[in-house]
């Protein structure tokens, strides 16, 4: 074995730890299983194998130094995946038992998503799913970071290993009392004069909204900024406004939504691990995941 590896690895995930918790070491000390003495002797004695400081005082506490931050992040992911492939190996007599930390996004909080977790419920009643709804820039953060094994995102993350199981596709929503509510579809055009209720601007979809208004040929009039899509559908139905927003059988009263003529109006949906190496319990949910979505699509 590489002598960094043999003479580093406790202490680099002393400092990884003490990474993901804003240098509180009490919280590091705790994720890690060890008492705080612990790790403080373990980042120190990784500072004087380097010879250069990764600590720095900050007020009663500690943060990390830029290099000591870098060298964290550097380190996060191969540690990850030892720890992956041993409790893999560990596992192999009984995939069956264990947890799993899955997130998945705000739009698909009702639907498949629900169907196929309580499916897998009731198949694998030893495996417990710990569960995260957030949008796809906070999912990824969180896989990179270990803080989830697995995740549904949209759009498909830039970093994290993913594969493509489904498409999700954005219709209009507008009012029954709307104009062209009666019609079939509709041109993202014909919208240009209405205001806008959409996500805050970190959000792929407010991303996509104004791109493709842009293309249409107008910028939209945002009105209203809101982060949960059944509360735009309830602003929508009162008739403040038109939105761009995923497709709901569950459609509340008031509102109506029509198809997108024109262009490619929908978003890739990804299933994504936080390492190259995934534990048993987490195969067996990505799988059912992977087939659930598959079959969804063959329809």
């Amino acid at each position: 074995m590489d002598q960094w590896v043999d003479r580093l690895a406790p202490q680099l995930a002393a400092l990884v730890a003490l990474a993901e918790h804003d240098g509180h070491m009490t919280r590091a000390a705790a994720a890690l299983g060890v008492p705080q003495s612990s790790m403080s002797r373990r980042v120190h004695a990784l500072e004087a194998e380097l010879g250069v400081p990764l600590l720095l005082r900050a007020g009663r506490g500690v943060r990390l130094s830029p290099g000591g931050a870098e060298l964290a992040r550097r380190a996060r992911d191969p540690l990850r995946q030892i720890g992956s492939a041993a409790a893999a190996l560990a596992g192999d007599a009984d995939p069956d038992h264990g947890v799993v930390t899955f997130g998945f996004p705000l739009t698909l909080g009702s639907g498949l998503v629900p169907e196929l977790l309580a499916a897998f419920r009731h198949r694998h009643p030893g495996i417990r799913v710990q569960l995260t709804q957030a949008h796809g820039a906070q999912l990824e953060a969180d896989l990179l970071s270990g803080a989830l094994d697995l995740a549904i995102t949209i759009p498909a993350p830039a970093k994290a290993r993913h594969t493509i199981i489904g498409t999700q596709h954005i219709q209009a929503v507008l009012p029954e009392s709307h104009p062209r509510a009666a019609a079939r579809r509709l041109r993202l055009q014909d919208l240009a004069s209405e205001t806008f209720i959409a996500n805050p601007p970190s959000y792929n979809l407010r991303r996509l909204t104004e791109a493709w208004c842009a293309q249409a040929g107008f910028t939209p009039d945002i009105g209203f900024e809101v982060t949960e899509f059944a509360t735009i559908r309830e602003l929508i139905s009162r008739g403040l406004g038109v939105a761009l927003l995923p497709g709901d059988e569950r459609t509340p009263p008031g509102i109506v939504e029509r198809p997108l003529t024109g262009a490619r109006y929908e978003r890739d949906i990804a299933l994504c691990w936080a390492t190259a190496t995934e534990a048993p319990v987490t195969r067996r949910l990505s799988e059912f995941l992977a087939s659930g979505f598959a079959r969804e699509e063959g329809q």
